[in-house]
């Protein structure tokens, strides 16, 4: 087992700025999920500094003249390359706070400088129109402009991917950002600044707060009521954006939302099936179960279920888990107590329920780390049903028609991603026109990429991000007419 060197994973990245220099009831201390070491102590904001940060972005984007759009796309360009150089330091610090393994986090890098080098590019096809006027002595124009200054409020299970998201469109816009990670996952960003400072992209255009678990509602609340404050781009819990959503309405706050899933994973009758087993095995145990798109009903067809049962099982016992800096790691923990005990409450709540238990393992072989479980359903009465399930567990159903599988499918307040696995043409016709969610994905576990609108229906958000339209995001529409 290859041991954690905290002190050499950290020494990579300058966090001389952010960190404490002596203990504090205020400080932010980050964990190490796997041992719950203490990896850093950082200084956090108060209502007071954050409101000092964003009055001198505020001041700087009136007062300087704004960088042009070809400036901007040489600065993403520039900050992409400094993450691809320094992507296996990256991968290590988000396995030794978030604790995925070294290949996923790695991957995360990657994924997320691919957003970074899209609109890098992206930014220099920004575009207004020339309209035809119905009056001869006016000139109609149609200009884009960015919003503003942007508040991102990013989550733990992708602290790289996500801040790289929202923030480039942002910045390719035109526009300021200051974040705020999450606080299980700060350091990530904290990296991804510094990097950001060594090509050029200064404090006020890109910032940052940090926050103790003690004031996360009241700096929410500030992000939100600020005036100087143009959007919100926030990915999270669907209760947690409605309170933003609330506290934003008095100034008609701008959100761009990316809220909690519910995802099928439908496996008709007529699929390849080796596919379909090797497609949920990555979609649901990626990140230990910890994402938002990941399979979180499966519905298998009646008639496969035999079939299916032991080939998905045979390939559930490879699963490797461990610390992520193992070699051979492919599962590492959940991101703290809080998850496990929720975890544990479901899968209580599913044996109550009659469920059959497969493949259990729920209890926790070290600290958080957990053994995939596998169940087959009774009732779609559960918390695993109704609920995000954020952990190892892999819940089937059965279904005898497409009818049943698209109202099962359907029945959530969420709408996010789903996954349809069929070789018949007219089948996924069928299902990507009723299946109610804001991504389908056919025949494939994965999907979000650098060019593709993501997002979701429902309670699960509003706005995209990604390709084009996340572009959109951050631009207003402003109309000129000219006599």
């Amino acid at each position: 087992m290859q041991k954690f060197n905290t002190k050499n994973i950290v020494s990579k990245f300058d966090f001389t700025e952010y960190q404490a220099s002596r203990a504090g009831s205020d400080n932010l201390d980050v964990l190490n999920p796997y041992n719950n070491e203490l990896i850093l102590s950082l200084t956090s904001d108060s209502l007071a500094t954050t409101a000092e940060k964003i009055d001198r972005m505020d001041l700087y984007r009136k007062n300087e003249t704004n960088l042009s759009i070809t400036d901007r796309g040489y600065l993403l360009e520039k900050w992409y390359l400094k993450i691809m150089e320094n992507k296996n330091s990256l991968g290590e610090l988000i396995v030794l706070e978030q604790g995925k393994p070294l290949s996923e986090a790695i991957s995360e890098v990657e994924y997320g400088g691919a957003f970074i080098k899209w609109y890098s590019e992206e930014g220099r096809r920004i575009k207004g129109d020339l309209l035809e006027s119905p009056y001869l002595e006016r000139e109609f124009l149609v200009r884009r402009q960015p919003v503003g200054l942007v508040a991102t409020i990013t989550p733990w299970n992708f602290p790289l991917a996500m801040f790289a998201r929202k923030a480039s469109a942002a910045l390719a816009a035109g526009c300021s950002v200051i974040t705020k990670p999450a606080e299980d996952t700060p350091l990530t960003t904290l990296a991804m600044l510094s990097l950001a400072r060594e090509i050029g992209l200064k404090k006020e255009i890109l910032d940052v707060v940090i926050v103790p678990r003690s004031r996360v509602s009241d700096i929410g609340k500030l992000l939100c009521t600020n005036k100087k404050i143009s959007k919100i781009s926030f990915t999270g819990s669907t209760t947690v954006g409605k309170q933003l959503v609330l506290q934003g309405a008095g100034n008609l706050q701008k959100f761009s939302l990316e809220l909690g899933g519910n995802a099928p994973f439908i496996i008709r009758e007529d699929c390849d099936l080796n596919l379909a087993c090797d497609e949920l095995i990555l979609s649901k145990f990626r990140n230990a179960g910890q994402t938002c798109v990941c399979a979180n009903r499966i519905f298998v067809n009646s008639r496969i279920l035999n079939d299916f049962l032991p080939l998905f099982l045979d390939k559930v016992r490879t699963i490797k888990t461990g610390p992520g800096l193992d070699a051979d790691a492919q599962m590492g923990p959940l991101i703290n107590e809080e998850a496990a005990t929720r975890y544990r409450a479901l899968i209580s709540d599913l044996r109550k329920s009659g469920a059959n238990f497969v493949y259990q393992n729920e209890k926790s072989e070290r600290g958080l780390i957990f053994a995939p479980t596998v169940a087959i359903a009774s009732t779609t009465d559960t918390r695993a049903f109704y609920e995000e399930i954020f952990g190892p567990l892999a819940v089937i159903y059965k279904f005898e028609s497409d009818e049943q599988a698209i109202k099962h499918s359907n029945a959530t307040n969420y709408g996010l991603a789903s996954y349809l696995f069929t070789d018949c043409r007219h089948a996924i016709k069928k299902y990507t026109k009723l299946l109610d969610f804001g991504i389908v994905c056919v025949n494939a576990g994965t999907f979000s990429n650098s060019v593709a609108p993501f997002g979701g229906l429902k309670e699960s958000g509003m706005g995209r991000e990604g390709g084009s339209y996340g572009l959109e995001e951050f631009l207003e529409t402003k109309f000129i007419s000219i006599k």
